[in-house]
């Protein structure tokens, strides 16, 4: 196949997965709109302007969850409108194989996934950080209440006691808490201190607690501008344990997972995001195969909607399954390589297969 040709078909898939991606982000972006605006409302300082700004910076993070289905409904609308206009009639007559047409679409698709990780990713990480800082302000004071349910805990063991720590909402990649609640217990375990802080930021050997109020267990109430409560927890430890890994950027993760092993930790929260946003441009490919097994048949009245259907059940099903290995390979059940691309090989000879089956018999 010429490059002329091979270009007009990267070019259609280009077109109309840019137009599948804009339309995603913008029902994203006023989907999160809405239900941000019904939540802080009634908060006072919130405006519309604001609501804007963070589901404007969360909206990514959002969109690049939904890019496998991007592709596949991307691959499977040029493949359908090829075969609609009779184009791949003409090529497949013209003694062009499938295999020769489907390249530009699966490099159309790799290229796809190689953007997304290596630009929408810092990109979204970045924005997630950044709006629930904005979210985090604009809370602040409203409510301190730590719910036991969804809060991460962390407890920290030192020479005068342990402390249980807690926090509204975690920032900074785990570095800083807003609305956090320190509970210190004594040698015998036992509570002697709550002190409820606005703001908090690890330092180097101890915690920095604003504008804190503290409970002993004498019932007498103090309140404080600054205080400290010494740690021995490392920056990269709390980071581990409670920054969600979708908030660093693919190219910090490396070394994220390189120091926290050195302290002796897992970090399979990490590893895993890291293999799965590597084998994101592979996983593209697969669902682009998915994607021509439903959608290549030619037919005059067009493609039986069974077949399409079909190939939309078939990648959520591929979706479902990466989802359920990742979540083993976090747990430490598999290694997390294995987790990121079992799905993606296992979909990828399931599409060449049939392909192979279908087109060369």
């Amino acid at each position: 196949m010429g490059w002329t040709l091979g270009r007009y078909f990267l070019f259609r898939y280009a077109t109309i997965t840019t137009w599948f991606f804009l339309g995603i982000f913008a029902l994203v972006f006023l989907i999160d709109f809405t239900e941000l605006t019904s939540r802080t409302s009634r908060i006072p300082g919130f405006s519309y302007q604001i609501g804007a700004l963070i589901s404007a910076l969360r909206v990514p993070m959002l969109v690049l969850q939904t890019v496998p289905f991007v592709g596949l409904f991307a691959a499977m609308a040029t493949l359908v409108s090829l075969n609609r206009k009779y184009e791949l009639v003409v090529a497949r007559a013209a003694g062009i194989s499938a295999w020769q047409f489907l390249l530009p679409v699966c490099l159309g698709a790799l290229l796809f996934g190689v953007l997304a990780v290596g630009v929408l990713n810092p990109l979204a990480a970045h924005g997630l950080s950044r709006s629930q800082h904005i979210e985090s302000l604009l809370r602040s004071g409203s409510s301190n209440a730590v719910d036991e349910d969804s809060t991460p805990w962390i407890r920290q063991k030192t020479t005068s006691g342990d402390t249980i720590i807690g926090a509204r909402a975690i920032l900074n990649q785990g570095l800083e808490m807003a609305d956090a609640t320190f509970f210190v217990l004594d040698k015998n375990g036992d509570i002697v201190e709550r002190k409820d802080a606005k703001r908090v930021f690890l330092r180097d050997g101890y915690w920095e607690l604003h504008d804190v109020s503290t409970m002993t267990d004498a019932g007498t109430k103090q309140i404080q501008k600054l205080a400290q409560i010494p740690t021995d927890l490392k920056p990269e430890f709390v980071q581990e344990r409670l920054a969600r890994p979708e908030t660093i950027p693919f190219y910090d993760l490396p070394g994220k997972i390189e120091v926290a092993r050195s302290f002796g930790l897992s970090a399979n929260a990490f590893a895993m995001q890291f293999d799965s946003l590597v084998a994101l441009p592979f996983l593209l490919v697969a669902m682009t195969l998915i994607a021509a097994t439903v959608s290549m048949r030619f037919a005059r009245m067009g493609q039986s909607a069974t077949m399409i259907l079909g190939g939309v059940v078939a990648g959520f099903l591929l979706y479902v399954v990466s989802v359920l290995v990742k979540a083993f390979g976090v747990a430490g059940f598999v290694p997390t390589l294995i987790a990121a691309w079992f799905p993606v090989v296992v979909a990828m000879f399931f599409g060449v297969t049939f392909l192979l089956y279908k087109e060369d018999g």
